[in-house]
């Protein structure tokens, strides 16, 4: 496999007892569903997650697996930078379910939204407060016009500075001893 490859839902899951997969969303999003046994490496420590990584590499292919399959792609590209190959699922999670496949959702886990939802709500909420407080206020009609800038770049550059803003709430973090424990698991 290279980091340019990918695999759609039926490939993956065929291979999915000779494959390591590397869910990239957040903890939350990870909770609430995610490819049977699937490691939680957020893209945001993909880097400090480097050395695990190469190492599950080197005993079995790499799957990285996100909701969509923008930012598995993302990730395959970065760890093809550090000699790390890895393959993307094509159409991510949500692919994999709309294939009827299973998603596995830990019992004591809390589940968030997905990221794109919560982009679309902040970006949403946003756009909002600055039409509204244009009302009185003309130079806050800017808060709507900076955040419709931001989408439009998103679109553009194919990232999300507002995701990755998103990304860094409490809710949307692990823990620091399941990062841990899961970059053991994938070392050893």
């Amino acid at each position: 496999m290279t980091a340019t490859s990918a695999l759609t839902p039926e490939q993956a899951h065929a291979r999915l007892d000779e494959l390591t997969v590397i869910d990239v969303r957040t903890p939350g999003e990870y909770a609430a569903g995610h490819l049977p046994g699937a490691h939680n490496v957020p893209l945001d420590d993909l880097d400090a997650a480097l050395d695990a990584l190469a190492a599950a590499a080197a005993r079995r292919d790499l799957l990285v697996v996100c909701a969509s399959g923008s930012r598995s792609a993302q990730a395959a590209r970065r760890l093809a930078g550090h000699g790390v190959d890895a393959a993307g699922l094509t159409g991510g999670t949500a692919a994999w379910s709309r294939q009827g496949h299973d998603l596995h959702r830990p019992a004591d886990a809390r589940a968030t939204w997905a990221m794109e939802r919560q982009v679309r709500l902040a970006a949403g909420s946003l756009v909002l407060t600055g039409l509204l407080a244009a009302r009185r206020l003309p130079r806050a009609r800017w808060i709507s016009a900076g955040v419709a800038g931001g989408l439009v770049f998103s679109a553009l550059t194919d990232t999300c500075g507002m995701a990755r803003i998103l990304a860094r709430l409490p809710h949307n973090r692990p823990h620091t001893g399941d990062l841990r424990a899961t970059l053991a698991a994938l070392a050893g």
